[in-house]
């Protein structure tokens, strides 16, 4: 009997147990947890056609291949391995050359045979062809390549009985940080590899160049994938993939693209002109520090300080001045400073913008016709330095850290300054001030304090305290070198 109701007992705990479970879990359950994510199959299958892989080959001189061996300076062998390598080097190479190949990827972006990729996919190729998905083969031209960019145009010549499909570019200002995207490109000559990832961050500066505004993403990017297109998930280029963070040389979740916004400019430039023809301000500017921004009473950094304009330059006849903190550029914001190369480089030519600065804490707009730049800009001739002469001791003031004096005739000849730089000589700096952490050094010349031209070390001194009767923690000074060069240095005034 007692087993019995065991029995009973067990199978009652089951019926409860089974009756809980189907409860918990419903009986259709979604595909989403049955399946996994929504497939892009169809997505791929509709872009992968249009993506291609780039082989180039090129012809090198022939090389007998054998490095000289590193021996230990000092050593014995060192001579021996010179003169033997020497010699070899000297002497007549009979090897043939060679061609070297190398991959990467492209993608189709104008059905009349239209194709972009990375520059440094196609540098100093002898011959570049495209391989499309379906094993066709068309040998490709150069338009227009960009360095500073690293994008290159190819064009082939279409088989009117396969009629190339082209591909879209969307906007990649529209991605944020999160959102799915999808590569497609030819890692490691294996083609038409798809990987799907995410946008990691957004502006990235990787130093690679003057315009640096990489997307970054952490879909699987390997040697090959160069010059290929990264998707949003409606099938639209926001970027094409360029270079990749990797100790091995495999895809560690660290790849960069450029931004379609920042490509299409160039692109459209590269097709139509065969070269780029970017803007012109004519400005050097340094970043605004947090110290700078205090200095200048302008609260939160932001902006583009300009150390120097030049002469006859759109920035000069429009009456931007050293000082002045570039805000925003034909309506849009600078956020920090190398936001200003690029939307000035984006600039059509002669075009008429506004640029706004802050001048002596106030806000004004200025206009500015657009230049243009050029690659081959002069070069300022080498002045001729004079013989050094024995300094008399003129009064000297100490500030900050800094020995002033008043700029001598015998000064400039001992420092070597250019003429056209005028203000106060430095001639010491104390050790361990933050003058000479800030990399100031003796024989540069104050030219401005606050804003403010100073002529002689008392200057200095009055624009100093006045500073301080106002309540500033730092001072903002124009520092010029020898050759005339300007940078601002903010220095503390409880120094």
């Amino acid at each position: 009997m007692a087993a019995a109701k065991s029995r009973t007992y067990r199978l009652c705990l089951a019926a409860a147990l089974g009756a809980l479970l189907t409860a918990a879990v419903p009986a259709a359950m979604p595909a989403a947890y049955a399946q996994g994510p929504d497939s892009v199959a169809d997505l791929a299958a509709g872009l992968v056609d249009s993506v291609v892989n780039i082989s180039t080959s090129q012809t090198i001189e022939g090389s007998r291949g054998i490095p000289a061996p590193q021996a230990p300076e000092g050593s014995p062998f060192q001579e021996f391995f010179d003169e033997f390598f020497n010699k070899q080097k000297d002497g007549a190479d009979n090897s043939p050359p060679r061609k070297v190949q190398s991959l990467g990827s492209g993608f189709v972006i104008d059905a009349a045979g239209i194709i972009v990729t990375n520059n440094h996919v196609i540098e100093g190729a002898d011959e570049i062809v495209a391989n499309f998905n379906d094993g066709s083969k068309l040998t490709a031209t150069l338009l227009g390549r960009d360095e500073k960019t690293d994008i290159a145009v190819l064009q082939v010549k279409p088989n009117p009985a396969k009629p190339l499909k082209a591909l879209k570019f969307g906007s990649s200002d529209a991605m944020r940080v999160g959102d799915w995207v999808m590569a497609i490109g030819n890692p490691f000559g294996l083609g038409g590899t798809v990987t799907v990832g995410i946008v990691s961050a957004r502006n990235r500066d990787i130093n690679s160049g003057p315009y640096d505004n990489f997307i970054q993403t952490d879909a699987a990017i390997n040697r090959g994938n160069s010059g290929g297109p990264l998707f949003n998930m409606n099938g639209e280029i926001i970027g094409i993939n360029t270079a990749i963070i990797s100790p091995s040389g495999g895809s560690i979740g660290i790849g960069f693209a450029i931004p379609s916004d920042a490509a299409v400019h160039v692109i459209q430039q590269l097709r139509e002109f065969g070269e780029t023809r970017r803007g012109l301000l004519g400005v050097r500017i340094q970043q605004v520090t947090d110290e700078i921004a205090e200095s200048l009473g302008m609260g939160a950094a932001r902006g583009a300080l300009v150390a120097g304009v030049t002469e006859k330059g759109p920035a000069a006849e429009a009456g931007i001045q050293p000082g002045d903190v570039i805000l925003s550029f034909d309506g849009k914001p600078i956020t920090e400073m190398r936001d200003l190369p690029r939307l000035v480089a984006d600039s059509n030519i002669d075009k008429q913008v506004d640029v706004v600065v802050i001048r002596k804490g106030k806000e004004m707009t200025l206009k500015v016709k657009v230049g243009r730049l050029t690659e081959a800009a002069e070069k300022a001739e080498d002045k001729a330095s004079q013989e050094p002469v024995e300094p008399p001791k003129p009064v000297v003031t100490e500030l900050l850290g800094l020995t002033l004096s008043e700029l001598t005739p015998e000064l400039r000849g001992q420092f070597s300054i250019a003429p056209e730089v005028k203000g106060v000589v430095i001639t010491q700096i104390a050790a361990g001030s933050a003058a000479a952490e800030k990399g100031i050094t003796v024989g540069e010349v104050v030219v401005e304090v606050s804003q403010e031209p100073v002529a002689l070390p008392e200057d200095v001194t009055k624009r100093v305290e006045a500073l301080k009767k106002d309540g500033r923690r730092s001072a903002l000074f124009l520092i010029a070198n020898k050759a005339g060069e300007l940078r601002f240095v903010p220095l503390k005034l409880d120094e």
